[in-house]
């Protein structure tokens, strides 16, 4: 049975996340403990709200430097929403604020003429090879996901995306380098799509 810390820093959705990891057999164990999060093996940061209070908290608190501990043991962490933002080099939401830079490229408005927030189902299509990478979970291209955000990545290392969406332009949905795996959607509420990508997440050892 496999074992997630859900990180708890005051600004996640972790309640829905737990349910929809927990319905898939997962224990999940929800802290806000430094030390915990260093020691897991499979991490989940969640994530809704503006991107520098986020940012500051995990620095505040110490969770920053257990991620990065989680992942240089050989841990996989999972970013969701505002947790994949987090991810990027840097986010320009009211000022630029630097990110975790665990991924290259910045999170940005979305171009003129996009409505926002992008906010509903959309279509994903898989990148990679194979498309789709791991986290996708075998996906076939065209899978709608369910979205809510305000800002999208940009400047992505093409290598590192799993898959893109189209709203205003085309923008990385999901991404996957190494054991750092990242969705702008949320799969807890996005249906079958949602439980492959996250049965994906739980399916073997990390590292």
């Amino acid at each position: 049975m496999s074992e997630v810390v859900l990180v708890d820093y005051g600004v996640g959705n972790t309640a829905s996340v737990r349910r929809a990891l927990e319905r898939l057999g997962a224990v999940v164990a929800q802290s806000g403990d430094p030390e915990r999060v260093a020691a897991a093996r499979r991490v989940v940061l969640p994530g809704v709200g503006a991107f520098a209070p986020a940012r500051e908290r995990l620095a505040a608190t110490g969770l920053e430097e257990g991620l990065r501990a989680a992942l240089a043991s050989g841990a996989r962490l999972l970013g969701l929403c505002l947790g994949f933002q987090l991810l990027f080099e840097s986010s320009a939401e009211f000022g630029v604020t630097r990110g975790l830079g665990l991924l290259g490229g910045r999170v940005e408005p979305f171009g003129p003429g996009a409505r926002v927030p992008h906010v509903g189902w959309n279509r994903v299509e898989p990148a990679g090879s194979p498309p789709g990478r791991r986290i996708l979970g075998g996906l076939p291209g065209g899978a709608w996901v369910y979205f809510v955000h305000s800002f999208r990545a940009d400047g992505a290392d093409p290598a590192d995306v799993a898959a893109w969406c189209d709203h205003g332009g085309r923008f990385p949905a999901a991404v996957e380098r190494g054991e750092v795996w990242g969705c702008q959607f949320h799969p807890e509420k996005s249906s079958s799509a949602g439980r492959a990508i996250l049965a994906a997440f739980l399916k073997e050892e990390p590292g």
